[in-house]
């Protein structure tokens, strides 16, 4: 799986590069870096230059930097395929022990198709592996009514230096815990003590990042609905109309359940219900009800089902081909490693995979270089990680969970509106703007067009430039 996983997305690795934010979260990488300090404001917009901000996500972004300091834009779609292909693999591992071959990759394969959407070149694909392999050990050790590996604390520590999901590892652990509670009550006082004190860990453990517990608050500021997370596509709600993958595993999980009577334990339930609250609340959040719902269930499958159960596959005579499989097992797996290694070296080699050229704007950057256009810049919101990266400071940029709020995300909105040219006018003359880069389908492109002192002197087909005449 982690082999074909891999040969699939380097086939269309340049999807992995469509993302405004693939830009800045490297050039973050790049300036840790550089600077060997951790960030506490900002410094890459001059709307809220000098105001908190904090890099959460630093040991990702170390790391998308160095897969481009070394290899370039291969190199940063190289690493996000690895992560993925590594989740899937675990995802694999996991359900075949109890699943048979046949069943656990053909699931894995449907999901891994499922969740492509969210494959991107940014710190959330690190959490993939970490999260499959943090729900597999505790909801198993659950399940054996067991105390919860206290190593796994590890995969937390670098879960919290890698991506702000990893209070979703607390959601998880607790629900694990919950279902080893209703399986022994307080009949082993011991046991719950042990996983309430894993618990506690969780959180102290998480704490052990250049953040402290900033990071911790840092995630609940998105969470609870800030004022840009109304306008991100990725934070709106599932809808059915657009969204067709998706609603087609829904209803594809929701009708086998029906059909086949499948019957589990409440705690699995309330996780299943808690999981497909945040596929339904955010797009971005289809992913955990994806790979982890099947981590959970795949033992009340297999024991339910027995056809479709590894034990009873193991009982079963051997196929020859199967045999062939078996026999040569080991030698099979080394040249699986051996091919991996030889795609990686063939890809980063020869690969001429970029980001998004709507998003990078190159001509209106090299015009606006040409020219020496400076001073402040008024940007489209998808035109700010380009400029982070070339090193031109913001209006706006894709780190709207922690900066341009009190209002100021909102204002912006409202000037592509009717009623929007006074408003855009406040804030020109307020950030002492003296150009503006903006998409060609601008709704604020008219209001430029009118107003006083501006003109336009560049355009192409995914932008356009506009200058204060004086």
């Amino acid at each position: 799986m982690g082999f074909f996983v891999t040969l699939f997305l380097c086939l269309y690795a340049r999807t992995l590069l469509q993302d405004p934010d693939n830009w800045w979260q490297v050039k973050v990488g790049l300036d840790l870096l550089a600077s060997r300090t951790i960030p506490t404001v900002d410094t890459y917009s001059h709307t809220f230059a000098g105001q908190p901000w904090i890099a959460k996500e630093w040991l990702a972004q170390v790391i998308l930097g160095a897969g481009y300091s070394i290899f370039g834009w291969s190199g940063v779609a190289f690493i996000t395929v690895t992560a993925v292909a590594a989740a899937m693999f675990l995802l694999a591992w996991s359900l075949s022990a109890s699943l048979k071959p046949t069943i656990a990759i053909a699931v894995t394969l449907a999901i891994t198709i499922a969740v492509g959407p969210v494959y991107n070149a940014r710190p959330l694909i690190f959490s993939f592996p970490i999260i499959v392999l943090w729900t597999a050990l505790l909801f198993q050790a659950a399940r054996e009514t067991r105390s919860p590996p206290f190593w796994a604390l590890s995969l937390i520590l670098l879960w919290a230096n890698l991506h702000a999901t990893f209070t979703f590892g607390f959601v998880i652990a607790a629900f694990a815990g919950l279902d080893c509670l209703s399986r022994v009550w307080f009949r082993q006082p011991k046991l719950i003590a042990k996983w309430v004190l894993f618990g506690l860990l969780c959180v102290l453990v998480a704490m052990i990042n250049p953040y402290g517990f900033k990071a911790i608050l840092a995630t609940f500021t998105v969470a609870s609905g800030n004022e840009a997370v109304s306008f991100i596509d990725e934070w709106m709600p599932f809808n059915a109309r657009s969204d067709v993958g998706a609603e087609v595993a829904l209803l594809i999980v929701v009708a086998a359940i029906l059909i086949s009577g499948l019957r589990v334990r409440w705690t699995y339930a309330a996780f299943f219900v808690f999981t497909l609250h945040l596929f339904l609340s955010y797009s971005r959040f289809q992913y955990l009800w994806l790979l982890l719902v099947p981590v959970v269930l795949a033992v009340d499958v297999a024991v339910q089902f027995p056809v479709l159960s590894r034990q009873k596959w193991l009982m079963e005579p051997r196929e020859r081909l199967e045999k062939a499989l078996s026999a040569y097992a080991g030698r099979i797996s080394a040249v699986l490693v051996a091919c991996w290694v030889a795609t990686a070296v063939v890809f980063i080699s020869y690969s001429t995979v970029a980001p998004a050229a709507k998003n990078f704007v190159s001509g209106a950057l090299a015009y606006a270089r040409q020219q020496g256009l400076t001073g402040n810049v008024f940007n489209a919101y998808d035109f700010g990680g380009s400029l982070i990266f070339h090193g031109i400071k913001t209006y706006i940029d894709g780190r709207t969970d922690q900066l341009f709020l009190g209002g100021f995300t909102q204002a912006t909105i409202d000037m592509g509106t009717s009623a929007g040219k006074p408003i855009l006018e406040a804030q020109l003359e307020r950030y002492d703007i003296r150009w503006a880069l903006l998409t060609v389908k601008d709704n604020r492109i008219p209001f430029f067009q009118e107003l006083p002192g501006w003109r336009q002197v560049y355009d192409d087909e995914f932008s356009v430039i506009y200058v204060k005449k004086d």
